[in-house]
């Protein structure tokens, strides 16, 4: 049974990759021009990685053997292109940004090289000082498979000084209901109450969404694999955050990102932020946030489910078709070592560290000045978050913020852009959500006759 839906999963996600293959967009150089001795690395746009391609001359003056090619690409994008190239063993990344949904599957598959000798063979790496539930997330049969960049989970973030005015207080574990009062309050001509990711994607607007789902006692599939996405709890969930947007949220709140809320927050557009833990990075930064110090922090809201946050990490791996794989790894040994994170705190900025990754940043003396605000509540979202138990019901899957099987790419996806629709006003979240769990039974049609 085990290998039937291995080699079923394998297939899935290789027609999936295909299908994702035509559609997916990269931004950078070309093939043309690369040496043998490039390293060419698939990554995200986001602030820290921007940060890891400034300070990158340090890496190559060390390394002098070898030379670094980046594609940075958004993160739709990236979870597009990368999944493409790394199933169809293309060879055109020699280091890919994943995460914690792909590392496990794609070690399973075959398509990543495993990293424990290399990191055991690595003096001072110190993989035990990753944060434990990352560790855990990024391996598979007990091995490394890819390591972390940075982590997160989710948090609140808001206006303190606002709420101070407006005489609000924000306990630390909040609810949902006290967030949509606060909105409701603070929401005006020049400022929303709230922003929240409405844009497509099942790593955009289903994000946030899966935790409120999570928490409100909905659920993607039941134990036996029937879809849930018309459960009444679920619709509850998916109705209280359109209306929630729709109400309070930011204008364009159906196109709206991680980094569109990130700005809107930024620039002091919005009185709350429901996002990652690691927004800190951009948020607490004066050089680029109007907002910074100002900020206030407590737990991803709840409902029924205490610890709704999630557990998502942007880490590094090496594709089994990569040619170079001894000199992406000390790419990637660079880029998520202790001393890397002294180079951004030094360098750039204590607020620019890349958080959630390692247990020792949270020691260094300058870091624990500058997270004073945030730092515990992000250890402490790390430590309770719960992917092997993310709902009040059980359930045969594992994963928050999504559903840990391969399909979700695709079928999250679908499900994304019909929860979009309904916040654009395109369609009711009970039409939106009809559609959605037509989708989802038809995946879960796949498992119940592999049972």
């Amino acid at each position: 049974m085990k290998t039937q839906r291995r080699v079923r999963r394998r297939t899935a996600g290789c027609l999936a990759a295909v299908a994702l293959l035509a559609s997916a967009g990269c931004a950078g150089a070309g093939t043309l021009g690369t040496t043998d001795q490039t390293v060419t690395i698939a990554m995200v746009s986001n602030s820290q990685m921007t940060d890891a391609r400034a300070l990158s001359d340090r890496f190559e003056a060390e390394n002098p053997g070898v030379d670094l090619r980046f594609v940075t690409l958004s993160e739709n994008q990236a979870r597009a292109k990368i999944t493409a190239s790394t199933a169809m063993g293309g060879g055109e990344f020699d280091v890919v940004m994943i995460s914690n949904y792909e590392t496990p599957q794609w070690a399973e598959n075959g398509w990543l090289v495993n990293l424990s000798d290399y990191i055991d063979q690595t003096p001072g790496y110190d993989a035990d000082d990753f944060i434990p539930s990352l560790r855990e997330s990024l391996s598979y049969e007990g091995d490394m498979y890819s390591v972390p960049f940075y982590g997160e989970s989710s948090f609140l973030m808001y206006r303190q000084d606002l709420f101070d005015q407006a005489g609000i207080t924000m306990p630390r574990e909040p609810t949902w209901q006290q967030v949509a009062d606060a909105a409701r309050q603070l929401d005006s001509p020049d400022m929303s109450g709230i922003c929240l990711r409405g844009k497509p994607g099942w790593g955009e607007v289903l994000a946030p969404v899966n935790t409120v789902i999570n928490t409100f006692g909905g659920r993607w599939f039941d134990n036996d694999w029937n879809a849930q996405l018309t459960s009444p709890e679920t619709e509850s969930a998916v109705q209280f955050y359109v209306d929630l947007l729709r109400d309070y949220g930011q204008s364009g709140a159906a196109t709206s990102g991680f980094n569109e809320c990130a700005t809107q927050f930024g620039q002091g557009r919005t009185a709350m932020w429901y996002d990652a833990t690691s927004a800190v990075s951009v948020l607490e930064d004066p050089n680029s946030s109007t907002v910074a110090g100002k900020i206030g922090y407590a737990m991803a809201p709840k409902v029924d489910k205490a610890s709704p946050g999630w557990l998502y990490t942007w880490s590094l791996g090496i594709p089994v078709s990569s040619d170079k794989p001894d000199a992406a790894w000390k790419f990637i040994s660079w880029m998520t070592d202790k001393d890397y994170i002294q180079l951004v705190g030094t360098e750039l900025g204590w607020e620019r560290v890349p958080p959630g990754s390692r247990l020792s940043t949270y020691e260094i003396p300058e870091y624990k000045e500058a997270s004073a605000a945030y730092g515990q509540l992000t250890l402490d979202s790390l430590g309770n978050a719960t992917p092997n138990q993310p709902t009040l019901d059980p359930v045969p899957y594992t994963g928050i913020q999504f559903v840990a099987i391969p399909e979700f790419q695709d079928l999250g996806t679908r499900v994304s852009q019909q929860i979009s629709a309904a916040i654009a006003g395109q369609k009711s979240v009970s039409a939106a959500l009809e559609q959605a769990q037509d989708y989802a039974q038809s995946v879960g049609r796949t498992y119940q006759e592999t049972s």
